[in-house]
């Protein structure tokens, strides 16, 4: 798992991309139930820091599902059925942040996105495995993968060959 901001090094187009459509939005996190189960929240993303961000209520499901299990999908929304501006979709693991210094960086990040944070929001930060962009021309996808497996890959592969 990644930071935004190493993601945005390794493929910069995808992640101008999916910057673009997450950024002062409404998109939609999936996370896990304890049933195993998926359950789907409507969030709002932010990147500050190089890090992307999503912060909600203490009692929130979707709060409870990722400190029991990290794992989600984040999609953005689209304008209309025939995909709009384009989808943009990561996955990966989401973690709680309570050091007091990285969550009033985050919050001062969420100000300049246009957001309120409260203090009592549960903060976590989406690290990222993968992502994907879809954008539709003339009625058809075209899709750009990306995975953080292949950078790590290519890091190791790198250091064993210096």
């Amino acid at each position: 798992m990644i930071a935004w901001s190493e993601f945005a090094a390794a493929s910069p187009d995808l992640a101008a991309f999916g910057s673009r459509r997450l950024e002062g939005r409404i998109a939609y996190l999936a996370t896990i139930r304890s049933d195993g189960s998926p359950r789907v929240h409507p969030v709002s993303p932010f990147i500050a820091n190089g890090r992307l961000f999503v912060y909600m209520e203490p009692a929130s499901p979707k709060a409870h599902d990722l400190l029991r299990d990290e794992r989600f999908t984040l999609h953005c929304a689209v304008e209309d059925n025939s995909g709009g501006e384009g989808e943009f979709l990561i996955t990966g693991c989401g973690g709680k942040v309570i050091d007091q210094g990285a969550r009033r960086l985050a919050f001062e990040g969420a100000v300049v996105a246009g957001y309120k944070p409260d203090n009592r929001y549960v903060l976590f930060e989406l690290k990222i495995s993968a992502a994907m962009s879809t954008v539709y021309e003339e009625g058809k996808p075209r899709r750009v993968r990306w995975n953080a497996a292949e950078l790590e890959a290519s890091l190791r592969d790198s250091s064993l060959a210096d």
